[in-house]
């Protein structure tokens, strides 16, 4: 070999070497195709599944759920204490957790104790600065009743923080692993009430989290980069895209384009073809869900629960489960799915029975039928993959009663913000599961706390009866003498019938192969931290 081919191949052979170096590798960047739009960057604001996914790369909180399971583990907490009594919790923070940085805001400290008393006193504290920012509705904090819950949240040093209640609740540890109670940054905070922009704080987020903010595009994106000095070490992946995508049929065409690598909620009609697509691995779990019919129970003639027994009567479910599930979805009967303690097996449904529906009307006062509206979602949700053609199923079926339906829709978040303030007759709307706890169903969607305008009871329905019933069960602290009582309250609510309830599904998720190491949760869930891409 002469030299000058000599020295070209040892310059070739050096070069070959650095590509395939770690440090020369392309960055990983993992697409998401998300269903919908964020509403803002705060978790505190909402209870959509689709703003949740889109903070939970930002922001840690005290405790949170294993990736994929329902334990709880630490997380900004490193440990805890439970009081006896049940009525003290303390919680040892973690030292050396780092804030990100955003635009012209610089952290000057680590996470701390005041994080945490500002992110729960923002939600509490009528009067604190921060209360009324971006409409300050804070629906899962008002539904859960945790004003009244809470008696002191209080700062014993840097680093230990003591919650004290006012009574026991037993899944209060579970709802701090929830979304809600993700900790934000009071210097962060601070920075831009001085500047005269306190808005900003919900809308530019500055977490802990494994990935920080990098921009957003209304309807069209969410970017996100590695948190490099994340307490956790680095997640695998560099980018993280959020490509916001409606439409489940051009959802699926991105993913077998290799455009997105995770998508949820795939049209039932397109679940075989993705099962034997060799680049795809087609994710199952049943669901900790249920989708529902609600009826506005104060105003007429929904304050009639013989009018709303009609209705459970007249609506064919087993038609909806057909045509809109399409095999991916179980016939539902309580407020819980049967995968939660407590679940009432032996309950009464309501069977189809469109001649003793109209018999029931009459009986109300309502022998020609009424007029009414149904709100329909503009979303695929896991409970209700098409709420469209389900709410022209109930629309023909009630036409054979004489109630005559007309069916309206508003973009996502007008939606909810309609319903949650009681705008509607009747609404089609869901519910997945936070933390694995009957009361997250029973208590936050059909208690009296959660009736109040913004709350995540759309029924506004609130009857004594049931309320004292699942008040008792939060401060039960045995399992099984919670189930009795969680039982109890389900037949009163099945007599009652502030709900059609109409099915529990199966969650679907297509993933491409190229995707490392993501699991399905049984929250519903879409979680990318610890998840690798093959390059």
């Amino acid at each position: 070999m002469g030299l000058g081919t000599w020295r070209y191949a040892m310059m070739m052979g050096v070069l070959a070497g650095c590509m395939a170096s770690p440090a020369w590798a392309a960055p990983k960047t993992l697409v998401y195709c998300a269903e919908g739009s964020p509403e803002n960057f705060n978790a505190a604001l909402n209870t959509s599944g689709t703003t949740f996914d889109a903070t939970r790369p930002l922001f840690d909180g005290l405790v949170k759920f294993e990736r994929g399971t329902t334990k709880i583990v630490p997380a900004l907490a490193e440990r805890w204490e439970i009081s006896p009594d049940g009525l003290t919790y303390t919680f040892h923070l973690r030292r050396g957790v780092k804030w990100q940085s955003f635009k012209d805001y610089k952290p000057t400290r680590d996470f701390n104790a005041d994080d945490v008393l500002f992110s729960l006193n923002r939600q509490w504290k009528a009067d604190h600065p921060y209360h009324p920012v971006s409409g300050g509705g804070y629906a899962f904090f008002k539904s859960m009743g945790l004003g009244d819950l809470l008696k002191a949240v209080e700062k014993l040093d840097d680093y230990t923080v003591r919650i004290t209640l006012n009574r026991p609740n037993a899944p209060f540890l579970a709802d701090l692993g929830m979304d809600f109670a993700n900790i934000t940054s009071a210097e962060y905070a601070d920075f831009l009430l001085k500047k005269g922009t306190p808005e900003r704080y919900d809308q530019d987020p500055v977490g802990t989290g494994p990935f920080r903010f990098v921009v957003y595009q209304k309807d069209a994106q969410v970017r996100y980069r590695r948190f490099e000095e994340h307490w956790g070490g680095k997640t695998p992946i560099d980018n993280l895209v959020f490509a916001i995508t409606p439409d489940a049929a051009v959802r699926y065409a991105k993913l077998k384009a290799g455009e997105c690598h995770v998508m949820p909620y795939p049209n039932p009609p397109d679940l075989p073809s993705m099962a034997k697509d060799p680049n795809l691995t087609l994710m199952q779990m049943e669901g900790l869900n249920i989708g529902y019919l609600a009826f506005q129970t104060q105003k007429k003639p929904f304050d009639d629960k013989r009018v709303r027994q009609a209705i459970n009567m007249a609506v064919d479910r087993k038609s909806i489960l057909e045509q809109v599930f399409q095999g991916s979805g179980t016939l539902a009967k309580n407020p819980i799915p049967p995968g939660i303690f407590g679940y009432l097996a032996d309950n009464k449904d309501y069977p189809y029975d469109p001649a003793k529906a109209k018999a029931l009307l009459a009986e109300a006062g309502y022998p020609n039928g009424f007029e009414t509206d149904l709100y329909a979602m503009p979303v695929q949700r896991p409970y209700n993959p098409n709420a469209r053609r389900m709410a022209e199923i109930i629309q023909a079926d009630l036409a054979k009663i004489g109630v005559r339906v007309k069916i309206v829709s508003f973009e996502w978040g007008e939606y909810r913000k309609r319903i949650q303030s009681g705008e509607h007759q009747m609404a089609l709307y869901g519910w997945t599961g936070d933390n694995g706890d009957p009361d997250n169903f029973m208590y936050n969607l059909l208690g009296c706390a959660a009736a109040k305008t913004s709350g995540s009871n759309i029924a506004k329905w609130c009857h004594q009866p049931y309320e004292d019933l699942v008040l008792k069960a939060k401060q039960v602290p045995d399992q099984a003498a919670r189930a009795k009582l969680y039982q109890e309250a389900q037949r009163i609510f099945k007599e009652e019938a502030p709900w059609v309830t109409i099915a529990h599904s199966v969650v679907f998720e297509p993933v491409s192969k190229k995707v490392i190491g993501y699991k399905q949760s049984p929250f519903g869930r879409h979680q990318f931290d610890g998840v690798d891409m093959a390059q």
